[in-house]
Order: C-alpha cells, then sequence, then structure tokens
C-alpha cells in the first residue's frame, strides 16, 4: 500500500513511534525544517513530509 507523502501528525506517530510531543518538540524547535519536512496547509493544518522525514532519519552517518 502506497503511503501518501504529506500527512497529519497522528500518522507520523503512527509511522515513526514518535510521541505527539516529541513531534511539536522537533517541529517548533527547528529541529524540523518549515517548508521541507513539515508546513502549514491553507486551512491552517500542520502536515508533515513522511519521505523528508525518511531522508532526515537516514541523514546521520552508520556508527562503524
Amino acid at each position: 500500500m502506497a503511503r501518501n507523502r504529506w500527512v497529519l501528525k497522528n500518522r507520523v506517530v503512527e509511522l515513526f513511534g514518535y510521541s505527539e510531543d516529541a513531534v511539536e518538540h522537533k517541529r517548533k524547535d527547528g529541529i524540523w525544517s518549515e517548508g521541507r519536512i513539515w508546513r502549514k496547509a491553507p486551512d491552517g493544518r500542520i502536515f508533515f513530509n513522511v519521505e523528508e522525514i525518511d531522508r532526515w532519519v537516514e541523514s546521520r552517518p552508520l556508527s562503524a
């Protein structure tokens, strides 16, 4: 089953295992950048880009 690229916070919690508070912390503290990992839709709801969260997870080099 294909997943949507832009999803709401509850889906991020489900897919990545972060708590809602952790997702908000990453967003508000700038750990996840606006426009790339999250954005506000015209109706004011906040959406997250799961493809970019995957890239963020993979951005740290693997330990030796």
